[in-house]
């Protein structure tokens, strides 16, 4: 989450003149339609260049975007670094899914730095897909009591090092439907009191959870395997436009495999679906719902299931990192998706988003309390071959929680 220190809107108007994406060719001929321009024909317009009316297609080459991230919020300072996206087939199109990468790297006036990559690739005829999300972050976090019902007014800021390495690599069994194995590493090193913290970490949700589960207060570390399957028809991974995706994920960390600190389990579950509202795709509803639920041993404070703390960090906009957390978590969202232009550079959504969080030791469960979220946002089309956009969008949360978001690719 980017809090703008000038301003949402100024920030918009920024990368919309800064973001200057590599051309690359089409992707598939029915995915460009005609009349439609990305930020490099702006580009060329505005220094009065004759745009490709009708550019050769080669599946080979890339499709890049890139965009610079300016932002702020309280725990990190101003912030400013880049983010992008590759998009690629190892394949034809007419048998091999697009691959996407996605980048980032930022740098903090608090000296906080941030660097990751999250990918999903496919090799020829999708007989494999390989999934990352990969982390490296010197950083800080609010924490808080666990559950929905958490109280806003006792957030502790803590300052770690946080690792992550997360590759599933899947097979395909039938067109559409895979099963794959992973591995997952988290480290949270060097946790200690933020700023003006000190006096009061002792009583912080952190420290009175880790005790009483028995772990580290300086160090955590989860790893171990996973198995999984899921099925995935959507026509892309970064703009989906039809079709719908599932997920049944179950994840075993063991204690002292790979620094492990204790043993626990995790089962994953997801479903996102997505439907036309016109002939032309122009209007669409998109949906998104998925289940953690951790059991058989203690879990690190930092890998509790949280708000926003899927992959790409996109659920629950309107709340910040970890702004709720517990032993089980649901979350569901709506997004309506329109095209503003004829010519497609422009697009809008608007979202609501809910989740529900447990506490099982102050007996709360499942439904007892949520967490609403609603926002809207705009679109700024990047690469036209590719379909990937750069994202802004302000969300709005309960008692008075709000975040302003910039991003590169769609939110799922």
């Amino acid at each position: 989450m980017f809090k703008s220190a000038a301003g949402p809107f100024a920030v918009f108007s920024v990368l919309l003149l800064m973001a200057q994406p590599a051309r690359a060719q089409e992707a598939a001929p029915a995915d460009v339609q005609p009349g439609a321009i990305d930020v490099a024909d702006l580009w060329k317009l505005v220094r009065k260049k004759p745009l490709d009316t009708a550019p050769a297609w080669d599946y080979h080459e890339k499709m890049k975007a890139l965009a610079p991230v300016i932002g702020a919020k309280p725990s990190a300072g101003v912030m400013v670094g880049v983010a992008g996206n590759i998009a690629f087939f190892r394949g034809t199109p007419q048998t091999t899914n697009i691959s996407s990468v996605v980048s980032s790297l930022t740098y903090s006036s608090k000296h906080q730095t941030a660097l990751s990559a999250r990918y999903t690739m496919f090799t020829n005829g999708n007989a494999w897909r390989i999934d990352g999300d990969n982390r490296a972050q010197w950083t800080s976090q609010d924490t808080y009591g666990l559950g929905t019902s958490s109280d806003v007014g006792a957030a502790v800021n803590a300052q770690f090092n946080w690792f992550r390495i997360h590759e599933s690599a899947y097979r395909q069994l039938k067109p559409g439907v895979f099963a794959g194995i992973g591995l997952h590493v988290d480290v949270h090193t060097d946790i200690r009191p933020g700023a003006d913290a000190s006096e009061t970490w002792d009583q912080t949700a952190f420290v009175q959870y880790s005790n009483a589960n028995g772990l580290p207060l300086d160090r955590q570390t989860s790893s171990g395997p996973s198995v999984s399957l899921l099925v995935d028809t959507r026509d892309s991974v970064i703009d989906p436009r039809g079709g719908w995706y599932g997920a049944a994920n179950y994840r075993g960390l063991i204690k002292g495999f790979l620094g492990g600190s204790t043993g626990w389990q995790l089962v994953h579950v997801e479903g996102r679906a997505y439907k036309p509202l016109t002939k032309d795709n122009r209007q669409r509803l998109a949906f998104w719902l998925f289940g953690d639920a951790t059991f058989a041993g203690a879990v690190p404070y930092f890998d509790l299931p949280a708000t926003t703390m899927d992959p790409f960090g996109r659920s629950g906009r309107g709340y910040g990192e970890g702004r709720f957390r517990g032993e089980r978590l649901m979350y569901g969202e709506v997004e309506y998706r329109a095209t503003l232009t004829r010519n497609g550079l422009l697009g809008m959504v608007g979202f609501l988003n809910a989740t529900t969080i447990t506490n099982l030791q102050a007996d709360e469960h499942l439904f007892d309390n949520g967490a609403p979220g609603a926002g809207a946002g705009l679109r700024l089309l990047l690469n036209k071959r590719s379909r990937t956009n750069l994202c802004f969008d302000v969300g709005f949360g309960k008692s008075g929680s709000h975040g302003v978001y910039l991003n590169v690719q769609e939110a799922f």
